[in-house]
């Protein structure tokens, strides 16, 4: 793949170009807008009415909000994979990504979902999800419980391998990650407090949903491990005697499993503002463009390293979002609050590392 044909070329990943702030964004303001113009169109076609029309134009906007809202801490743990990655597979994340992001979790994932869980075929929930929405929705609903499960273990997995680490030496809440990394030497630490966490969860629920939670739980833990085991295979078996050779396919892996679990969330949250697949593909595709966009300036201009303790708010931020999907099959939690919760943490870790920046800069 040559630059040049690259809708994302101009990301500057890889190239040492830096460009003012809204030329990062252009292609995600580009799709906004025609996203919001087929939003708009649908809600012509399905409805007739001007205040239809701007109802799901509407909901096409909000849908892309939440999606940003949840996804800052997705745009910061994609761009600290990303920065090791060569400029090849750095380019290919962010257009097949992409691909993947918005037509494969916006789309085919909730079909899948019905497939499965209806036991039909793919044009069947095709049709389903066109003529029968309010159904569609509720099949969708009845599954959340495994996705919930799923998703949450693969990110607590995600958050807790990150300050399990006994190479990392830079600690923002000192106490608590400096333990952390001493104790990381133990083997399998973070798979014995994930599996805790799972036990005490299940507990809560009972019979037939307590088993599907735990099995649930449980693939969500094989598919970590598996990631990482098949990452690190197909690496290895791509690397040379250049430094710059590692992040290959198998970083590009992991970095599509890990958006698909933050996507879970999000597909399933935006039933509860619309039952319409369409609209909701239309409108988490616009945020997910604008997470693809913070990724590609978050890499280019170093923000990770100038905010050194940025990262650790986004891992923070995806802990608590893997407590809250454990804890939602019990107890309704808005997205507005997974979003505002996740966006909290992370302000206050830019504020800290503000605050550092000075401090040292002034001794």
């Amino acid at each position: 793949m040559t630059q040049g044909s690259n809708p994302l070329s101009g990301s500057g990943i890889g190239d040492g170009a830096r460009r003012p702030t809204v030329q990062y964004f252009t292609w995600a303001f580009i799709v906004t807008v025609l996203g919001l113009a087929l939003g708009a169109f649908l809600g012509w076609q399905t409805t007739g009415t001007v205040g239809g029309t701007l109802s799901v134009f509407f909901i096409c906007a909000v849908l892309a909000v939440l999606e940003i809202s949840l996804s800052f801490d997705n745009a910061i743990v994609n761009a600290n994979k990303l920065k090791d990655m060569t400029p090849v597979w750095q380019r290919r994340f962010l257009t097949w990504g992409i691909v993947i992001a918005v037509f494969g979790m916006r789309i085919v994932f909730p079909l899948l979902i019905v497939v499965i869980a209806a036991k039909i075929g793919p044009w069947q929930a095709m049709v389903l999800a066109a003529s029968q929405p309010d159904e569609y929705s509720r099949i969708m609903h009845d599954a959340h419980l495994p996705i919930a499960a799923f998703g949450g273990t693969f990110l607590m997995m995600v958050g807790l391998s990150f300050f399990f680490d006994h190479e990392k030496d830079v600690h923002w809440v000192k106490w608590l990650e400096d333990r952390m990394s001493r104790y990381a030497t133990i083997r399998g630490i973070e798979v014995a407090i994930v599996l805790v966490t799972v036990l005490i969860f299940s507990r809560f629920l009972e019979g037939a949903e307590s088993q599907v939670f735990f099995s649930s739980a449980i693939w969500g833990l094989l598919t970590f491990l598996l990631v990482e085991v098949l990452g690190g295979l197909l690496d290895s078996s791509q690397q040379t005697l250049q430094a710059g050779a590692k992040g290959g396919l198998g970083a590009f892996l992991y970095l599509e499993v890990l958006d698909a679990s933050f996507s879970f969330d999000g597909v399933i949250g935006a039933f509860a503002l619309t039952h319409n697949l369409f609209v909701i593909a239309i409108g988490l595709g616009i945020g997910a463009m604008y997470v693809r966009s913070m990724t590609i300036m978050l890499v280019e201009r170093g923000t990770l390293a100038e905010y050194r303790f940025l990262e650790h708010g986004a891992f923070y931020a995806i802990i608590a979002l893997s407590v809250i999907m454990f804890v939602q099959p019990l107890v309704h939690i808005p997205e507005v609050v997974t979003g505002l919760g996740g966006a909290t943490l992370i302000g206050i870790s830019l504020w800290s590392s503000i605050r550092w920046n000075r401090h040292n800069h002034e001794a």
